[in-house]
């Protein structure tokens, strides 16, 4: 469908209809981040810089991850 063809068709919806369409086309713009051709640039955040890294530094429950594990679904599994 071209774009003169699409026109057309909204042009032929009553009123109210032809707003949910550019309501619509709104969403689908801000959701896929592209304004003709540009992407919405994220800004990242290097890795080591996040905040959940590390968060569980210097926890001694966690030396042994089996054995924390293990221990968690006993309690889990024993209600």
């Amino acid at each position: 469908m071209t774009t003169t063809v699409l026109a057309r068709e909204i042009a032929a919806l009553p009123r109210a209809k032809q707003k949910e369409v550019m309501d619509f086309v709104v969403f689908l713009r801000q959701r896929c981040g592209k304004v003709r051709g540009q992407t919405r640039r994220s800004v990242r955040t290097p890795l080591a810089k996040d905040a959940f890294i590390g968060m569980w530094a210097g926890r001694r429950d966690l030396a042994d991850s089996s054995a924390w594990v293990r221990k968690l679904r006993q309690q889990e599994w024993s209600r």
